[in-house]
């Protein structure tokens, strides 16, 4: 039975890009929406036309405080929940979801700026996390063996307790689901600190969740910015902190975190790189790399904001071409959507003008780029002649800005990938299988493809990439993340004496 959408919260009517008010987003607490304590708020705004859509608490340690209360107040019970019973939860916000996907498409867009394809898409994806939150269920269960005449030893994955997910902008509702299934099924009870910029994915989780019968408690909501990160990363009942975020906070949570015992997983930014040699498809390779740069303005951290072209000028020239003829045609607001904030283009212009001084050449420049109706715009951006010391060439931008890095040999090009800092993601666009797998046993990545731009792996395979990308061990999704959010108890047993006993019985 589908849960009627009037008891997922408050509906949020808009059904195009045109502006729509929501409401101010408290923080939600053992089952009830509270202020901030000290009554304090942050505007939201949509960044397609720079209107408030509403107001998010901005809380601190009092609040953090309120919240771990409640977390570990509903954890014994939940615990103690059969994880049948605790996947039936699971199940319920599928179907929640999957009834009301435009309404939380058009949310998502709004506060994100994203078109409502790429919205819609990041809804399924927080789908399909949650149909493996589901799936642990099962692949948790059953490990056990005889290990002697009559010993048996097993293993069973525990809760750690209460755990805190401190999720980004840039996917508001599909980060939150990399963590929350696997975290909840595991038994532990949960306090999630969205990004202040887009509260409103969590927000309506809330709802959701609530509709869908979790406990009050269980599951917990705390807004704001530095000051509640810090206090989570502090909190003594607070076992374990799942992040996603840029690198230079992603460190800072899990040095903190770490310091206080907790455990500690924390994905930081990228500066992902694409290897196009001569022998690759033309049109698959010109029609995937500027969507790898481009999709959801460039603000993922699995784009691809490195080209690492190999060959001739007189080999490269054709893809470059094609490709700046691509990312020139993108119209902003149809097929490509604003960027978070007003700071955001500040610092992609100045990447722009940086890369311009050092002798690159800007072939398609979306500086100046505007929509009627004000909003956070700047267009697609081709950066040829990139020089890997240059800014533009290694450092992440994190807007729609792709920079070309031209090569004489394969072996050049991976050494560049391979002396990035970070490690979350590489790719080689090639027809021939043994340059692929040259490339793929030699890349410095955690996550690689051959002919795919955005090398995202699907469930049930983890997220995760290497190096600063990084801090901690494991991957936080799939089945890695169900064993983040646990610890495993080894136990070993006996019930009768055997004949033929040895010291190992």
């Amino acid at each position: 039975m589908t849960t009627p959408i009037s008891q997922t919260g408050p509906i949020f009517e808009a059904k195009s890009y045109e502006f729509q008010a929501y409401r101010d987003c408290p923080n939600w607490i053992g089952g009830e929406w509270v202020p901030a304590q000290s009554g304090k708020t942050v505007v939201v705004d949509n960044p397609r036309n720079g209107q408030t859509i509403g107001h998010v608490a901005d809380s601190d340690k009092g609040d953090v405080d309120a919240a771990v209360a409640s977390a570990k107040a509903a954890f014994p019970a939940w615990r103690a929940t059969p994880m049948k019973e605790r996947v039936q939860i699971l199940f319920r916000l599928k179907a929640i979801m999957e009834a009301n996907i435009d309404e939380l498409s058009w949310l998502l867009s709004h506060e994100n700026g994203k078109l409502f394809g790429e919205s819609k898409a990041e809804v399924e994806k927080g789908i399909e996390c949650i149909e493996m939150g589901i799936a642990c269920s099962n692949m948790g269960a059953g490990e056990q063996m005889d290990v002697s005449r009559g010993v048996n030893c097993k293993v069973t994955h525990e809760p750690l307790g209460v755990i805190a997910c401190i999720a980004p902008f840039n996917f508001p509702t599909m980060v939150p689901l990399w963590m929350l299934p696997q975290a909840l099924v595991a038994g532990n009870t949960v306090v999630i600190k969205p990004s202040e910029k887009v509260p409103y994915g969590s927000y309506k989780l809330a709802w959701m969740l609530k509709a869908a019968g979790l406990p009050d408690g269980v599951f917990n909501m705390v807004n704001g910015a530095k000051a509640t990160v810090e206090a989570i990363a502090d909190h003594p009942d607070i076992k374990a902190i799942g992040f996603v975020g840029s690198t230079k906070v992603a460190h800072l949570v899990y040095q903190r975190g770490a310091a206080t015992g907790k455990k500690v997983l924390a994905l930081g930014g990228a500066k992902n790189h694409l290897v196009l040699v001569p022998d690759a498809d033309f049109e698959l390779a010109t029609s995937n790399i500027p969507a790898s740069a481009f999709g959801c303005a460039g603000q993922r951290c699995m784009a691809a904001s490195v080209l690492l072209a190999v060959g001739t000028d007189a080999e490269i020239d054709p893809f470059v071409a094609r490709i700046a003829e691509i990312a020139a045609g993108v119209r902003l607001g149809e097929e490509m959507g604003p960027v978070i904030d007003q700071a955001a283009i500040a610092r992609i212009e100045r990447y722009l003008a940086d890369a311009e001084s050092r002798g690159a050449k800007i072939i398609v420049d979306g500086r100046g780029k505007s929509v009627p109706g004000g909003g956070n715009w700047i267009g697609t951006t081709v950066i040829d002649r990139v020089t890997p010391d240059m800014p533009a060439g290694c450092e992440e931008i994190f807007g729609p800005v792709l920079s070309i890095i031209r090569v004489k040999t394969l072996d050049e090009a991976i050494a560049i990938e391979n002396a990035n800092e970070y490690g979350n993601a590489a790719a080689i666009f090639t027809s021939n299988g043994g340059v692929a797998q040259y490339a793929i046993d030699r890349f410095e990545a955690g996550m690689c493809g051959v002919n795919i731009g955005v090398p995202v792996p699907r469930e049930p395979f983890a997220f995760g990439g290497w190096n600063k990308s990084k801090f901690g061990d494991g991957d936080l999704t799939g089945f890695d993340g169900f064993r983040f959010f646990t610890r495993p108890r080894k136990v070993t047993a006996k019930w009768a004496k055997q004949a033929d006993q040895t010291w190992m019985g």
